[in-house]
């Protein structure tokens, strides 16, 4: 016997639906929700930062090169998705490329002088570590130098950094401040020269970071300068308005100031910044 017209729709209807519901349910069920492993979110990253690919260019003071080359390693371990380049070189270097439009994410220059220059540039800085001045010798110091004044001896070969370098600005301060008149052989760019050429044993002495002093312990003797005579540098980090991955940018500046972070720039040598 056949089923009347209307009824046969109802249990066709019924059917098709039935078969629908399963293909459904296998459609949500394919998407992670949020906060599941694999999502790829991060509970210590910002919103979105730490699932989005990003190619970061760090202009950072020369100084800091061991210690950001051991921070650039933590923090892609952390945050595979970003891939982090650094520039080193002088601060004031730094600052002329930024003024020229160098393509750069982020910005961290061993003083604040430079960086509170190009505030029209940045966003807002936070000091991330610090650093003092120490007298750099040749291995086993042979002129014996024990004191700032014994850089005025005309026979020993001191090199400085340029008075345009936060180093070399430091290291000028504190000379003047002890009335103490040094003539230097020559003039370097940024502290990491300064350094090498005392390595080198192409000067006897020069005014270098505490930091690159100890991590070059096996090639110079470092003569300590007392709080009292000695200068502070500061660190600022900022994020640079020209950036292309603000978000990332800004990740990486706020992870600077971790406890992770810290660590490793202590571990240089470098002080807390507070």
């Amino acid at each position: 016997m056949s089923l009347p017209v209307n009824r046969r729709s109802a249990v066709a209807s019924a059917f098709a639906a039935a078969l629908l519901v399963p293909a459904l349910s296998g459609c949500t069920s394919s998407e992670p929700k949020a906060g599941d492993a694999g999502s790829g979110t991060s509970a210590s990253a910002p919103s979105g930062a730490a699932s989005r690919a990003a190619n970061l260019t760090v202009l950072a003071a020369s100084s800091l090169t061991d210690a950001f080359r051991t921070a650039g390693a933590a923090y892609g371990k952390a945050h595979p998705g970003t891939r982090i380049t650094f520039s080193f070189a002088g601060s004031q270097e730094l600052a002329a490329q930024v003024r020229q439009g160098s393509p750069a994410d982020v910005l961290v220059t061993a003083d604040t002088r430079t960086m509170d220059g190009l505030r029209g540039e940045t966003g807002e800085p936070s000091v991330i570590a610090k650093n003092r001045l120490v007298i750099a010798t040749g291995k086993d110091n042979p002129f014996k130098i024990a004191a700032l004044k014994d850089l005025a001896d005309s026979r020993i070969k001191v090199v400085l950094a340029a008075p345009e370098v936060p180093v070399g600005r430091y290291g000028k301060q504190i000379l003047d401040a002890q009335r103490i008149e040094v003539k230097p052989v020559s003039l370097e760019p940024n502290v990491r020269a300064v350094l090498s050429k005392v390595e080198l044993g192409e000067a006897d002495a020069g005014l270098v970071y505490k930091t690159d002093s100890t991590n070059s312990a096996d090639k110079v003797e470092t003569v300590e300068i007392p709080d009292e005579q000695n200068a502070v540098a500061s660190y600022p980090a900022a994020t640079l308005k020209q950036s292309k991955n603000a978000e990332a940018a800004a990740a990486f500046v706020a992870w600077l100031s971790s406890p992770e972070a810290q660590k490793i720039l202590q571990d240089a040598g470098f002080q807390k910044a507070s």
